[in-house]
């Protein structure tokens, strides 16, 4: 979808119930300031996901700021290289294009800076009129909020930027509003629940891929490369590194080197999602590279699946995801103990689940119990590196009134779907095989 078929008003909307929400619990007035993402030219570009969230703007370098009358302000980088001769725009941010974006103005973060990129370490003079703005706000006893949490990993490049703003300007000083912004994320709409939708038929396709690759001798680089063709030729990206480990590998939770042969007898944990316009899936599925589970592995198999029926089952608001303070209504210590009655709770060494939206791992606290609208994860796995066996079955559900809904519920997953599945597969590669024999014959 491209920023010509978006719904800007959606954005607009957003900003005001934040506005909303800010003003209710910090009873001061305020600006609201929020940071884009910015450029690596190793990788390609993704904006911050809760700069997306509000503005719907994937333009890296930029910083919007909500007044408490409204008014929303795009501060775009004053580059002396037109950056639409080196990147694509469907509306270029310019002045005049303001309205197109829901924004009541667009300018000029600063003085005209080098090439076409910035970067968190910017020099003074490129945000010289942003940083007026900052102080004129601070003059008239103006709280800036923004997202300024306390853990280790959020938010590192915004909060960088922070720390460079306040050396400049010394009496600067920020209230973070992450909560609210994470509480307003949890709860998707049916515009977001589309595009999770979107994500998970492509991650399905994908899977059907990967198991159309596996077989003995292949290497797991293969499976990975025939799943993300895929996802690329269904115009999306990879949501995360995909995970292809046959045997053993399939044992090491985030493996990702995806470099060694795969063999019969073992079975292969494919660990993927694709990002469709910026909402992320994340299923999992385990493949016997043969075709056919063994005993053993049909043991195991059918215990974490039937583990997962279980919880989902049972899941719905007013359930955590994980609460050591609640274990008979926590979805992960209920998984925890139905395993241990069949004697693998030792084996299941990850949570239960998570968070999913515009982040794999979703914003969201656990502390809260689920509630209408969450997106997440159902994930049980056994993982016995003695006997090179890792299974993990994941599907992504979406919380609705009294019960979830399994977004993923039409990708094979039973034992007789996934034999069925590999055996389709392999009995129409033998048709193909056996109509290029005939046509060479002939």
């Amino acid at each position: 979808m491209s920023t010509m078929k978006k719904d800007f008003a959606l954005y607009a909307a957003r900003r005001k119930d934040l506005s909303s929400a800010v003003s209710q619990e910090h009873k001061k007035e305020g600006v609201i300031v929020l940071f884009a993402g910015f450029e690596n030219e190793r990788v390609r570009f993704r904006q911050e996901s809760s700069f997306y969230y509000y503005t719907g703007i994937t333009e890296p370098g930029c910083v919007a700021t909500i007044e408490p009358d409204g008014k929303t302000t795009l501060w775009i980088p004053h580059t002396t290289t037109k950056r639409a001769q080196w990147v694509e725009a469907d509306i270029p941010l310019v002045p005049d294009n303001a309205k197109k974006f829901a924004l009541q103005n667009i300018q000029f973060l600063g003085s005209q800076s080098f090439g076409y990129q910035f970067h968190p370490f910017f020099a003074t003079e490129e945000y010289d009129v942003f940083i007026a703005f900052i102080q004129e706000c601070l003059r008239t006893n103006k709280t800036i909020f923004t997202l300024n949490p306390t853990d280790a990993d959020s938010y590192a490049e915004q909060r960088l930027i922070l720390e460079r703003l306040q050396k400049i300007i010394p009496t600067f000083s920020v209230q973070d509003i992450s909560s609210l912004v994470h509480a307003a994320r949890r709860r998707k709409d049916m515009h977001e629940i589309e595009l999770l939708y979107r994500a998970v038929d492509i991650t399905g396709l994908a899977q059907e891929a990967a198991a159309r690759a596996i077989a003995d001798g292949v290497n797991e680089a293969e499976v990975q490369a025939s799943l993300e063709y895929m996802m690329t030729g269904s115009q999306a990206r990879i949501a995360f590194p995909s995970i292809v480990a046959g045997g053993k590998n399939g044992t090491i939770l985030h493996y990702s080197s995806n470099n060694a042969p795969l063999h019969n007898g073992d079975l292969v944990v494919v660990d993927i999602g694709a990002e469709y316009e910026y909402y992320c899936a994340d299923i999992t599925r385990t493949y016997p590279v043969s075709g056919t589970f063994t005993a053993r592995q049909r043991e195991l198999y059918n215990l974490v699946l039937q583990t997962q029926q279980y919880i989902a089952d049972l899941a719905k608001p007013g359930y955590w995801l994980s609460n050591k303070e609640q274990p008979d209504k926590s979805l992960h210590h209920l998984a925890k103990k139905f395993l241990d009655t069949h004697g693998y709770g030792k084996y299941f060494v990850h949570g239960l689940g998570h968070f999913l939206g515009l982040d794999v791992h979703d914003v969201g606290s656990y502390t809260e119990p689920l509630q209408e609208g969450d997106v997440f994860t159902i994930e049980p796995g056994i993982y016995i590196p003695e006997e090179s066996i890792g299974i993990r079955i994941e599907d992504n559900y979406w919380v609705v009134k009294d019960t979830v809904v399994c977004l993923s519920e039409h990708l094979p997953k039973t034992i007789t779907e996934i034999e069925r599945l590999m055996r389709e597969v392999k009995e129409n590669e033998q048709e193909l095989f056996e109509d290029d024999e005939n046509e060479m014959a002939h």
